[in-house]
């Protein structure tokens, strides 16, 4: 048979409880919900991809330069025998091999960039089970604190997604 205490015991545990589903709810609202919009996850794996994709082109431009500055110093070095230039195009081919293998860096920024992406879509999986568990439409009827963000913060959107934001020539226009 219960004692008193036990139910008061049991009781306490169950207000606890019951408290503390009503914290993780607050969470779970808070993270899909900003002010934006948006959850605080949707695109980020988009925005994670875009750094890849943005890194990937750029070290590609950069090493397609050091190739065309190589055959050059190749042409040239065909066309001397000067000893002091020689001397220089041997620099430039030494400095033309540093900057491919600084280029590396792509790669395993990217491999790492990808293994985050992967952590943010399991993350997000998880809040979209417990969002599933409480009902979204619960969790869209949890009231969230604002953010404090200063007047710049809230300005601050980030460099656009491929389609996305403001184009070249609409802030153009906005000068004509």
């Amino acid at each position: 048979m219960e004692t008193k205490e036990e139910l008061e015991l049991l009781q306490a545990e169950i207000l606890n409880l019951f408290n503390y589903i009503q914290r993780v709810r607050k969470e779970v609202a808070a993270i899909t919900r900003s002010d934006e919009g948006n959850g605080r996850f949707d695109n980020m794996s988009d925005q994670l991809d875009a750094i890849v994709k943005a890194t990937e082109e750029a070290t590609n431009s950069i090493m397609e330069v050091v190739e065309q500055n190589t055959d050059t110093i190749d042409k040239i070095r065909e066309k001397t025998d000067n000893p002091e230039i020689l001397a220089l195009l041997d620099e430039l081919e030494n400095n033309s091999s540093n900057i491919f293998e600084a280029c590396t860096f792509q790669d395993i920024t990217g491999q790492r960039v990808t293994k985050i992406a992967r952590s943010v879509t399991y993350v997000e999986s998880r809040v979209n089970a417990l969002i599933q568990i409480f009902g979204k439409e619960h969790i869209e009827s949890v009231e969230i604190e604002d953010e404090d963000k200063t007047e710049d913060e809230q300005l601050l959107q980030g460099p656009q997604l491929q389609g996305e934001g403001v184009t070249q020539d609409e802030i153009d226009k906005l000068f004509d």
